[in-house]
């Protein structure tokens, strides 16, 4: 562990009290490459002190054995205003939740939502480009947009932005009929109001012509010809056969001045409705070449077979397909340009596991069984990583994802030794342990393993410029 012999600069003076201080911790921020024991001084929402000298506080936090990390960051998960599901965001030591996804059309309404009850994590969401589409009266899935209906989605686009969302979310998978000019159209939106594009890809797997590796010449054409900063989402399940190659092509564009980026969760299969376009006809051969028992319906458990394949497509239902290779997930997870992230939530006690348990799995498994990554590469794929891809259209969030002086006090403490996942496949509501406490704008909203009661400490991340 590297001590540093220097304290940092303060804003807490020295005859004054902090709030909070957290004492004895292994303090890990990847931003600053600090990795020292340290204390951690909280005055309200902020953070006034991060030194090595003694700091008196109202109330102290013993953290010696833990690591004291900035609050993890989540930008690809649907987070509704319920409790419920952030309370498994917070046992997994995320304290901020973005849906890079795309939210609704009406912004305003969709934070409005979160103010009646309160947030326990901060949450914010980008505007999605199905939604626009759809209030555009670009409703067939399968055909392009006219020129009028394009007009009419830049207008709404734009006036989400002006309206908060921190980007704009591109589904184009779930919308197969989206032209490529439509699509340049949004990313110039983006660009427009400093704000980021991220894309599920158009395409899934290596069946030629209708690849990964087109769906990523897409999104990086798209950022040359705009100036948009552009993120090709969950990685792993789109890249089936061709993971080289779309992180080649990402790297490439990116040592070359263009700004694109990816983001990936650390399990081997996806979570999504059936009835989308995803499963047209031919996609099994899109995934890889799995066959129909590979679909598992999230609601009981069970496998489907060809029968029971059409009756829930009819109908309608969420669930998993067993389909990533685990090579190709590691390469992605382990490339500098890759951030994690979870695509997922726990809502009525069901969900994919990545909704309770991706941070846990990957400080637990990936870093400390298998050694895949460094704890510091870990926490900067968690933390300083997605905080920078919202700081051209949130301006705050240069002061989240970090410990320093001024920085908000959005803290994870965890013991190195026992983080771990416990969601499952078929147990998907079950809390990570090993995250001790969470502090999120100064306030405890986990205190030793449980959860404050009536904390709701969280605030909206909106697109402020």
């Amino acid at each position: 562990m590297l001590l540093l012999g220097t304290a940092i600069p303060a804003l807490l003076g020295a005859q004054e009290q902090a709030d909070i201080a957290i004492v004895g911790g292994r303090v890990m921020d990847p931003a600053s490459g600090l990795d020292a024991v340290r204390t951690v001084a909280i005055r309200a929402d902020r953070i006034v002190a991060v030194t090595d000298a003694e700091v008196e506080a109202e109330r102290v936090i013993d953290a010696s054995g833990l690591v004291v990390a900035p609050g993890f960051i989540d930008l690809l998960a649907r987070i509704p205003p319920l409790h419920e599901a952030h309370r498994y965001k917070i046992k997994d030591g995320v304290t901020t939740v973005v849906s890079m996804h795309g939210g609704p059309v009406d912004v305003a309404g969709w934070y409005g939502a979160f103010e009646a009850d309160g947030a326990l994590v901060n949450y914010g969401t980008t505007v999605g480009h199905p939604d626009v589409r759809a209030a555009a009266g670009a409703t067939d899935l399968y055909r392009p947009a006219t020129a009028e209906q394009r007009a009419r989605m830049r207008a709404i686009a734009a006036q989400s932005l002006a309206d908060g969302a921190v980007g704009i979310g591109f589904g184009i998978n779930y919308t197969p009929g989206a032209s490529y000019e439509e699509i340049v159209d949004l990313f110039a939106v983006a660009a427009e109001y400093d704000a980021p594009a991220h894309v599920h890809s158009r395409y899934k797997g290596s069946v030629f012509p209708e690849t990964i590796v087109q769906s990523v010449q897409e999104v990086i054409a798209a950022a040359a010809i705009t100036g948009a900063s552009a993120q090709v989402v969950h990685l792993a399940s789109s890249a089936i056969g061709s993971m080289d190659a779309s992180l080649a092509m990402i790297e490439g564009a990116w040592r070359n001045g263009i700004d694109v980026m990816a983001d990936i969760h650390p399990y081997l299969a996806n979570s999504t409705r059936l009835e989308s376009a995803l499963y047209d006809p031919g996609w099994e051969e899109r995934f890889g070449g799995v066959t129909v028992d590979s679909i598992m319906l999230v609601q009981t458990g069970e496998r489907l077979n060809a029968e029971s394949f059409a009756y829930w497509r009819a109908q309608g239902a969420t669930i998993v397909t067993f389909f990533i290779p685990r090579h190709e997930m590691l390469a992605a997870l382990t490339h500098p340009l890759v951030m994690i992230t979870s695509d997922g939530v726990i809502v009525d006690g069901t969900g994919h596991p990545r909704g309770a348990g991706t941070f846990a799995h990957v400080l637990g498994r990936i870093v400390r069984e298998e050694g895949h990554l460094t704890l510091m590469e870990a926490l900067r794929k968690m933390t300083i990583m997605p905080a920078s891809r919202l700081e051209s259209s949130v301006p705050g969030m240069r002061h989240r994802g970090r410990i320093v002086v001024g920085a908000f006090a959005d803290l994870t403490i965890f013991d190195p030794t026992t983080v771990i996942d416990r969601a499952t496949y078929t147990n998907s509501a079950q809390y990570s342990e090993g995250v001790r406490y969470v502090l999120v704008n100064g306030a405890l909203v986990l205190e030793d393993g449980s959860f404050v009661r009536g904390a709701t400490p969280g605030r909206p991340i909106r697109r402020s410029k």
